[in-house]
Formats: C-alpha cells, sequence, structure tokens
C-alpha cells in the first residue's frame, strides 16, 4: 500500500521572508513522520508552490499508484497549487489543517519588532487561511472534501484521525485485492442473503473464484496420514474438546479442515462463502457436514468463512478482520427484556481468535436446517466493546450499516454454537428496531472494540452510504 503526501505553500512568500520555505517544509516531514508504519510506502513530494510544480505532482503521484493522498496545508496558498494533484492522483484526498501550535504566543509575537519578521511568523501560522478555498474548487470540482483539523503535534484528536483514515486506506486496500471463494450455493428460501456479485465487485475491487466441491473432495482423498494428523494435533491444542466429542468425528473434521486449509491456498483465497446439501450417503456430504472446525480455523487464521453462502456477510467479516478487530459470523438468537440484552450468535464456524475463553467443540445429533450431523463450535465473543457489521445491497448499491455496543457476560444458550449477549448505548428494543429498519440482511459480522470511525471513513474512502444504529 502507498499513501501520497505533499505541502502546499506560495513561492512568492520565499524572497520575502527568510528562512520561511525551510520551516514549512520541516512541517512536511513532521507529518510524513506520523504516517510511517510498517506495511505502508510514503511517496512524499515536498512542498508543493507552483502550478508548474503541482502538475508535475499529480504525474507522479499517477505513476506511483498510491491509494490515498494527504495534503498538508503549512500557509496561505493558492487552491490551483492543489487541483492539478488532486485530479491526476485519482484517488480520495485528506486536507491536513494542521497549526504549529495550538496558539500564537501573542507576546512574544508583538515584541519582534518588525513587521516583516512579525508577518512571517503570522504566515507560519495561518494553515486555516486558504482551507475554504480548496474545499469550495475541490467541491466544485467533484472531489470529495475530507479534511482533519487541529495542531501538528501533541493533539490526540489529530493523531487518532490519521490513524482512522490510513487504517481505512489499508483495508480498503486489502479488500480491493481479496480474492472470495464461493462454494455451493444458496440457502433455499432465504431471499435476503441473495448476493450481486457484480456489485460487490464494484463496491470493492472484490475477486470472485468459484470453488467447486469435487475439488474439494479431490484433495481431501488425496491428503497424507501426517497431513490429517496434523491438523488433529491443533485442533486439540487450539479448541476445548469436550468428552463426549466422539474420536471418529475429530478426525473427520481433521480432514476436513486439512483439505480446506489446502483448497485455500491453492486458490489463493482470502474470504469464502459456503453453503451445500448433496443427497444423504454422498461423499458431499460427510465432508459439508464436518467443515465447521476447519472454517473456524481459517476465520481466525485471516480466511473469514460465512455460512449459508451468505456472500454479503463473507464481505462484512473480511473488512472486520482487516481492521484487526476479528469478524464472526452472527444474527439475532432472542431478546432478554429484563437485562435489557440481545443474544446473537450462529451456528457453524465463529471467529475463535476474538473469543471469550477457550473454544468448546460439541457434538450435536444435527444441525438444525441443515443435513447431516457432527462436531460444532461454542464460543462467546470477548467480553467488552464490540462493533456490528452488516454489508448491505440494495437497489444496485451497496452500504455499510454498523452499531457499537458491548459484550457482557452472563448465561448463554449451551446449545453448541457461537452466542453472545450484547448490550447497547439504546436499549435492546431500540437496537432491534433501529437495525432491521436499515434493510439489512439478518446476519452481521460482530468484531472486537469500537470502530465505526474506521468503518466510516471506509465507507467514504469507497463512496457508499453509511448508517450508524449506536
Amino acid at each position: 500500500m502507498k499513501i501520497g503526501l505533499f505541502g502546499i505553500g506560495l513561492d512568492a512568500y520565499w524572497p520575502q521572508f527568510d528562512g520561511l520555505h525551510e520551516r514549512l517544509a520541516s512541517y512536511v516531514g513532521l507529518v510524513d513522520a506520523k504516517l510511517q508504519r510498517p506495511g505502508i510506502e510514503i511517496v512524499n513530494l515536498g512542498l508543493i508552490d507552483t502550478t508548474d510544480a503541482a502538475v508535475k505532482a499529480g504525474h507522479a503521484f499517477r505513476a506511483a499508484d498510491i491509494d490515498l493522498l494527504f495534503l498538508h496545508v503549512t500557509t496561505y496558498a493558492l487552491s490551483s497549487t492543489v487541483l492539478p494533484v488532486v485530479r491526476r492522483a485519482g484517488v480520495p484526498v485528506v486536507i491536513l489543517n494542521l497549526q504549529p501550535e495550538a496558539a500564537i504566543d501573542y507576546v512574544k509575537f508583538n515584541a519582534l519588532g518588525n513587521r516583516r519578521a512579525m508577518t512571517g511568523e503570522w504566515l507560519a501560522h495561518c494553515a486555516a487561511c486558504p482551507v475554504p478555498e480548496i474545499a469550495n474548487v475541490l467541491m466544485r470540482a467533484g472531489f470529495a472534501v475530507h479534511q482533519i483539523t487541529g495542531v501538528l503535534e501533541g493533539d490526540a484528536h489529530v493523531d487518532t484521525q490519521i490513524d482512522d483514515w490510513v487504517e481505512a486506506a489499508r483495508v480498503a486496500h486489502i479488500m480491493a485485492h481479496n480474492r472470495l471463494g464461493v462454494m455451493g450455493h444458496y440457502y433455499n428460501g432465504m431471499l435476503d442473503i441473495y448476493s450481486d456479485l457484480t456489485a460487490q465487485c464494484a463496491a470493492f475491487g472484490t475477486i470472485v473464484e468459484f470453488l467447486e466441491m469435487d475439488d474439494l473432495a479431490t484433495i481431501r482423498n488425496e491428503l497424507t496420514h501426517n497431513e490429517i494428523s496434523s491438523v488433529s494435533d491443533r485442533i486439540l491444542s487450539e479448541f476445548d474438546v469436550q468428552p463426549d466429542c466422539d474420536p471418529a468425528e475429530l478426525d473427520r473434521a481433521a480432514k476436513t479442515a486439512a483439505a480446506l486449509f489446502k483448497l485455500a491456498e491453492r486458490h489463493q483465497i482470502g474470504s469464502m462463502a459456503y453453503f451445500y446439501k448433496s443427497v444423504p450417503g454422498h461423499e458431499h456430504e460427510d465432508i459439508i457436514s464436518s467443515v465447521i472446525l476447519g472454517c473456524s480455523m481459517l476465520t481466525a487464521s485471516g480466511v473469514p468463512v460465512a455460512g449459508e453462502h451468505e456472500i454479503k456477510n463473507a464481505q462484512a467479516m473480511k473488512i472486520m478482520d482487516a481492521f484487526g478487530a476479528g469478524g464472526s459470523f452472527t444474527e439475532y438468537y432472542a431478546v432478554d427484556y429484563e437485562d435489557d440484552v440481545v443474544l446473537m450468535g450462529h451456528d457453524g464456524p465463529g471467529h475463535t481468535a476474538i473469543a471469550e475463553g477457550p473454544t468448546k467443540v460439541r457434538p450435536l445429533e444435527v444441525y438444525h436446517g441443515k443435513v447431516g450431523k457432527g462436531l460444532s463450535v461454542e464460543m462467546s465473543v470477548r467480553h467488552g466493546p464490540v462493533t456490528l457489521l452488516s454489508v448491505i445491497e440494495r437497489e444496485g448499491r451497496v452500504e455499510l450499516l454498523v452499531a457499537e455496543g458491548e459484550s457482557v457476560e452472563g448465561p448463554i444458550l449451551q446449545i453448541g454454537n457461537t452466542n453472545s449477549r450484547y448490550r447497547f448505548p439504546v436499549g435492546a428494543r431500540n437496537f432491534c428496531e433501529s437495525w432491521n429498519a436499515s434493510g439489512p440482511a439478518h446476519h452481521c459480522a460482530v468484531g472486537v472494540g469500537h470502530i465505526a470511525g474506521r468503518v466510516e471513513k471506509l465507507a467514504l474512502l469507497l463512496g457508499l452510504e453509511f448508517t450508524r444504529i449506536c
């Protein structure tokens, strides 16, 4: 991922005010240091002060293939030094309206005693001056205006906002290069989960890879004993396997998990949506009824897997995981009106890396509404702040819906599924009505931490409508 950075100034000032150019250029260097992160390249073109330099900078940013552009306004500068850069770069731009100090030292300033020196000192502090001009021109040219206003150093708000924009751009970059595996078919009759894959590709840049059950079956049949036993050992070390689990079921789950890992690696899959029924006694039924542990392990390792062929939710899970929040498959279970919490979870795979304590493995005599029987995972999402994300499709548009709440302690349903208790600041009843009124599918992704601000910036970068419930 690459981030572009440039500052703006006015060349007419340099011969008039000694040291001003060097001082303002150093401010751009301080912003460069703020943007530095592992795995991100900063393309810093320094201080742009003429229209000729702006045109060259625009070409340079475009050639560098940047993902996001930061414009640091150091002093008054002409909007004609901004528009050519933004037009040619072709990526979202964030205006940094950052003053070098929280306030001018008026006594020291007025004691300078030299009008030229005083004007130069003022110009070093007037970053706010051209921002209305720049915003006006960008909006008239059809560009979105994003801005951060504050102090260059020691301003927590500024640092948080920069972090959020960089993280949002990083996740947008991940989504644009993600290969989404699609295996099987939709759950019959769930009209809300049917997806427009073209809309998903257009919104996120997703690459779709259709996967065959036959491919998974062939891989599974060709596994060596060592490959299966290695995954068996992982299951025993990563899960709290309950005593009533049949060893034969553990072997079956390990075999399917090992095949899933190979399938994902072979096709370079970064996320997946699946559902399959097959027919009783068929090899594919044996596979699909033993995928839960393997899909949970893939999800925890950065390859989120959504059941019921819920492609939109595989996207939501990948977004949450890319933000480092996890992203577990979930839906309403029930409402506890006495404790004012919403019970949410899902059967099938869960994001075990964000579990509260060890994830239990339990045998189920039947997968409700699905074929077969076998092992399943039981976990709650880690207690503390959480964010819910739903990727919505409506009239050909993709939208993002979020809510922030808390995963709280309390009794859960010990039915071999993922399930948690969530409390929301607007209350359980208001949350349900507001969330439902936004028209989501009945699935969503839940992750740890409060990251609604970052998800909103992702929506801004991608041009998607964003709704926040709480």
